[in-house]
């Protein structure tokens, strides 16, 4: 049955930081929480894992109210936490003791997730000793070392390099393979685009658009066209009066307005006699369909 989340609201005096959510994770996956800084991501988050306490509305996990003796959770905050001056190794333990481990299981889980995000060498440093990067890897362990039904994680790639970008990647997408149902918060769009089946957008507390992303994405038309061609092409661009989002060499990315305007450019090309390798029409991607949502208010 998964998570529920319904009516939900809290308020911090007269700032209503949660205003009314709904949203349901009925099946393993990842679902994607956004929004600009204080939307109320981070207070979702806090009430889901009971961190903080719910005003109104209900928090239910297969059927039952959310508590922390019914749901086994993992949880990657953005605010990086392990300890600096213990052990990798002496830390994970300790963790996963918390977490009800028995020594064996905790020793096997470490170390397949230690060899799985290439830190086994590091497991007997203390924490400082490890670049930013391999601190994280670190992090998520701590967040997933004791098999947690739900994951949520809080921009899971911030400060990752584009190798330890995709061994997480690979990591969260063996999770759900699993079976584990997991909740990214992340202000990196390509990511969400990457895992996200569903997505949920808040603004200043409030839901201005929720649902599964494709068809969210179908439901707009194209807006631009990229095109490759085999010379410089701003003049033929100019004439047709569009504007030039991004070049690079002979790569362009077009505004257009509609197909129509698409198709008089690319007939114009031809009659000009260039060369086109490349002619895509594109719809927005969710970068721009979260700028439209919540970019003017």
């Amino acid at each position: 049955m998964g998570l529920k989340v319904q009516n939900v609201t809290k308020s911090f005096g007269d700032n209503a930081a949660v205003d009314n959510i709904n949203f349901e994770i009925n099946k393993p996956g990842v679902f994607g929480l956004l929004g600009t800084n204080g939307a109320g991501k981070s207070t979702t988050i806090r009430m889901i894992l009971g961190i903080l306490k719910k005003d109104s509305g209900n928090i239910n996990w297969n059927g039952k109210e959310v508590k922390r003796e019914n749901v086994n959770f993992g949880y990657l905050p953005e605010e990086r936490g392990i300890y600096p001056k213990i052990k990798i190794y002496d830390q994970l333990m300790y963790l996963a003791k918390l977490k009800g481990m028995k020594k064996e299981d905790a020793e096997n889980s470490l170390n397949y997730w230690l060899k799985k995000l290439e830190v086994e060498e590091y497991k007997n440093l203390e924490a400082e000793k490890l670049s930013k990067g391999n601190q994280q890897k670190i992090q998520f362990i701590t967040s997933v070392i004791h098999n947690p039904e739900l994951l949520i994680i809080d921009e899971p790639f911030s400060g990752l390099d584009p190798i330890n970008t995709e061994l997480l990647k690979s990591a969260i997408s063996e999770l759900v393979e699993k079976g584990t149902y997991i909740i990214m918060s992340s202000h990196q769009m390509a990511s969400i685009e990457e895992f996200c089946t569903d997505v949920l957008i808040l603004n200043k507390g409030k839901t201005v658009l929720q649902g599964n992303l494709q068809e969210i994405k179908n439901g707009y038309n194209a807006n631009r066209v990229e095109l490759v061609t085999n010379k410089d092409i701003k003049d033929e661009i100019h004439k047709s009066n569009l504007k030039i989002l991004k070049q690079l060499d002979n790569l362009y990315d077009i505004s257009i307005q509609n197909e129509e305007e698409a198709q008089e450019l690319l007939k114009l090309l031809i009659e000009n006699g260039v060369k086109i390798e490349k002619f895509e029409l594109k719809k927005p991607n969710l970068n721009d369909i979260f700028i439209e949502k919540v970019g003017n208010k």
